[in-house]
């Protein structure tokens, strides 16, 4: 009798019945503590902010919302698609410089790690940090003065908010370009070497090869991250609020809402702007996803 190789047979014969595997239940907490903080949460904000005052569903309170706070979201957009702009150009340029074969393998893990840690600080912590560099006592802004540029006395203001801020848009920039580091290096990896000898073969110049290889393929992590980024800034609260609480942004007015609030939380209003910005990370966020998707074909 011939014996199949790899199949685990009885004594007679009979391939033996599947195991149930039981490896899914590691799952279980990480969609529990997603139902718990985010899922039931959004939906709960989702459904006040569609409520009137008297109860009733209207897409009223949207509207309203929109109209009265036009300026928070310029505000929040403007500086939102700039700091994404800057992060994405200046992240992949970065990353490309980290990823380079020619570099020494110090370098990559450097800025990999900084990266991680950049990317997720913020707050009180990194708004401190800007003061003590760029306030009018700061550190930089001494040094700076010493050496004849005065900061302050070209309009400079960590704090200012008016329309454009520079301090809030720096302080955005710390963190959106260690993100979009993250986010392109494994695209700059997945670049092969033969692609710019078979170029270079074919007679093509460099500008050639990222015209018609190097940047279409790297276009779809560039597009996902810029939309990443994008939303990573829009729905960013507590560095503007500790700069600046006086910040005309989306996030500082649903929490100015939230605390003035004097009908004991019956007013949609601050709900309503928090459901738009939840809105807008959906769009963004669903558009970062499918151009993700497009990129990883060239990981493979």
């Amino acid at each position: 009798m011939i014996e199949l190789i790899g199949e685990d047979r009885t004594a007679t014969g009979a391939v033996p019945p599947a195991r149930r595997s039981w490896a899914w239940l590691g799952l279980v907490p990480f969609f529990l503590f997603l139902l718990l903080f985010l899922v039931l949460p959004a939906l709960g904000v989702i459904n006040r902010g569609l409520h009137t005052t008297s109860g009733s569903y209207s897409l009223e309170p949207l509207g309203q919302a929109f109209s009265k706070e036009r300026k928070a979201f310029l505000n929040s957009i403007r500086i939102s698609l700039l700091t994404a702009a800057l992060g994405a150009v200046l992240g992949t340029l970065l990353a490309y410089a980290a990823a380079t074969a020619r570099r020494p393998k110090w370098l990559r893990s450097l800025v990999t790690s900084f990266s991680g840690v950049a990317a997720n600080l913020g707050g009180v912590v990194l708004a401190f940090a800007f003061v003590s560099l760029l306030g009018a006592q700061g550190l930089g802004t001494r040094i700076l003065k010493e050496a004849g540029w005065d900061l302050y006395a070209h309009g400079f203001k960590l704090n200012q908010f008016k329309g454009f801020s520079p301090g809030v848009s720096t302080a955005y920039l710390y963190f959106q370009i260690p993100l979009m580091v993250l986010v392109t290096l494994p695209a700059i990896d997945g670049l092969k070497q033969s692609w710019r000898e078979a170029a270079s073969n074919l007679g093509g110049s460099t500008f050639t090869y990222w015209r018609r290889v190097g940047l279409p393929v790297l276009a779809p992590s560039m597009l996902g991250g810029f939309l990443l980024l994008f939303a990573n800034s829009f729905s960013a609260f507590a560095t503007a609020y500790a700069l600046s609480n006086q910040a005309n942004l989306v996030p500082v007015k649903i929490s100015f809402y939230l605390q003035g609030d004097n009908s004991s939380g019956k007013s949609p209003m601050p709900y309503a702007l928090a459901t738009w910005m939840i809105l807008i990370m959906m769009v963004s966020m669903a558009g970062y996803l499918v151009l993700r998707k497009r990129a990883e074909r060239w990981l493979r």
